[in-house]
């Protein structure tokens, strides 16, 4: 089973008369990285969130968007603050008596003055809290693994018809490799005769330059380990789990020999197939990056 690095997920919980939202969406990434946004009177919950998210989740980069609504009666209480009335009673009786004035304060006047009577939020329960908050975030992570695993085999549907289109390459190389020996011994015999004309021609000295030759373009240790790669990242595939880091590596070390049998090569039709494979190598490259 393939994952993608790139995923969305949500979940609504909503029990007691409150509510978490949870959305989770995410890129690909090197390593871990997550990004928490939610009330800052949560922020004791980070550490649990971020446990939990490592049970889903080995590489990338995710976003993680927490709401909350609350919509109990009790969340909210009534304070007075008697300290605060005495004061405001206390300097308004100095104010009359100091301008000689009527101090006419009464309760309903009193009361409008600020911080006099206040509002203040209930902390809920934590523990409560975790309960519903656990299950929006189990919930997001569920839907957001299988939104990755869908992508994912996508990905290695795509992976493996490069993958066996590289292999026809290969076997295009491996095949033109000898007809191209043939060829050079053919021309460098015909040269040899125009130059000797009746002359004898040595036919050790024509083997052992076709040998030079050969030692020279040979690529067959490439090939080898081209073709090795590429089946060692359709079996990786096969494998499933987190192989991102593995298949790039692989990647690298492809990529690595298609340079080789480029530089070597003298002849048209395998410079052609070997730009064609490097081509190929980048695009499977490309694809890996998004695999977790």
């Amino acid at each position: 089973m393939i994952k993608s690095m790139t995923g969305f997920g949500r979940c609504e919980i909503m029990e007691n008369d409150r509510k978490f939202t949870v959305e989770l969406k995410s890129v690909n990434h090197r390593y871990l990285d997550v990004n928490i946004k939610m009330p800052k009177k949560f922020g004791f919950f980070e550490s649990s969130i971020r446990s939990l998210l490592k049970e889903y989740i080995q590489r990338g980069k995710v976003d993680v968007f927490i709401s909350y609504e609350d919509y109990t009666e009790e969340n909210f209480s009534l304070k007075y603050n008697e300290d605060v009335a005495a004061a405001y009673l206390k300097y308004l009786s100095r104010m009359a008596e100091t301008f000689g004035l009527k101090n006419d304060v009464n309760v309903g006047a009193l009361s409008k003055y600020p911080e006099v009577f206040t509002m203040e939020e209930q902390s809920p329960d934590e523990k409560e809290l975790w309960v519903i908050l656990e299950k929006a975030v189990r919930g997001a992570c569920g839907q957001f693994v299988e939104s990755r695993i869908a992508e994912g085999e996508r990905l290695a549907a795509d992976l493996t018809g490069k993958l066996h289109a590289m292999l026809g390459y290969v076997d295009f190389i491996e095949e033109r490799s000898p007809v191209i020996l043939l060829e050079y011994r053919r021309r460098l015999e015909e040269k040899v005769r125009e130059l000797l004309e009746d002359k004898q021609m040595d036919e050790s000295r024509i083997a052992a330059e076709v040998v030079l030759f050969a030692d020279k373009i040979c690529v067959d240790e490439e090939t080898v380990r081209l073709r090795s790669h590429v089946e060692s990242v359709m079996k990786t595939l096969g494998e499933g789990g987190s192989i991102g880091r593995k298949l790039d590596f692989i990647a690298q070390e492809m990529n690595r020999e298609a340079n080789t049998i480029l530089s070597k090569s003298n002849d048209l039709e395998i410079s052609d197939t070997g730009i064609n494979l490097k081509t190929d190598i980048e695009k499977v490259r490309e694809q890996i990056q998004n695999i977790e």
